[in-house]
């Protein structure tokens, strides 16, 4: 009989490899990735020599530890440019930054979970989950769910397929029902909001980037927290979000940014 072979096979095998390193978000030691892998010691063992050899991961033989390789960040570099809306909207973010005062987020949608790839930090007083390069999920993110609105109903259904709705905190969307009953809402009034659905104490109002045959391709938040704004606070910053977003959107229309999918 032959032998059942996992979806993606080697590949996908190396890729959750890396991501599990990835995780860590420092030099991590074998005996650590074992305990979360999937894969058998030898296997696990056998990818990471791969993996090093590749220039994807570096060991470091003295702490015996292993960390992300400098031909994956020139990988990254060359995505950051080619795939990501950071090089296109970085005026624009500052400007808005300047303007509003706040923490300023820009995420894109991969595989149903939002990617956030820039943020703009205006204050050291409080910090948000959302950092450069992280996941977040699209059901309890105000970036999400503007990206998740406006979405064509097939690429929504796959999406929604991929959310997990863990309920993060008491206002967070449980279900794909309560979900989906909000987006005629956010498409009516242009913008979302993050009313502490994913972190307590943290808000936000975001908008979805449009190209403009009407496809959205990222979104843009402003994020603060309660003890310095309301959610009819941030409602005043709709303007200049929605201003920033246009341009954004425009500016990816006319390079003609990748499709996502």
């Amino acid at each position: 009989m032959a032998q059942t072979v996992k979806k993606d096979g080697t590949v996908g095998k190396a890729l959750e490899i890396l991501d599990l390193v990835a995780t860590f978000n420092r030099p991590v030691r074998f005996s650590e990735l074992l305990s979360i892998s999937e894969q058998p010691k030898a296997t696990l063992y056998r990818f990471l020599q791969t993996l090093t050899n590749q220039g994807m991961l570096s060991y470091d033989e003295d702490r015996q530890v292993y960390s992300m390789g400098l031909r994956l960040v020139r990988l990254a570099h060359s995505a950051w440019q080619s795939a990501s809306l950071a090089p296109l909207a970085s005026e624009m973010l500052d400007i808005l930054e300047e303007e509003v005062g706040e923490t300023i987020h820009l995420a894109q949608m991969e595989n149903g979970q939002v990617l956030f790839v820039d943020k703009r930090r205006s204050s050291v007083l409080f910090e948000t989950l959302a950092q450069a390069g992280r996941i977040a999920p699209a059901h309890c993110t105000g970036v999400g769910k503007a990206i998740l609105a406006f979405m064509a109903p097939e690429r929504l259904e796959r999406a929604l397929k991929q959310q997990a709705f863990v309920p993060y905190t008491a206002s967070t969307h449980k279900d794909r029902e309560s979900l989906i009953a909000e987006f005629d809402t956010i498409r009516a009034e242009g913008v979302a909001f993050d009313r502490e659905e994913h972190e307590r104490g943290i808000i936000s109002i975001a908008a979805p980037i449009l190209l403009n045959n009407g496809k959205v391709v990222g979104s843009v938040s402003i994020a603060t927290t309660t003890s310095r704004h309301s959610l009819k606070d941030l409602e005043t910053f709709k303007p200049q979000l929605l201003q920033a977003t246009k341009a954004i959107g425009d500016a990816a229309t006319t390079w003609q940014f990748p499709s996502p999918k």
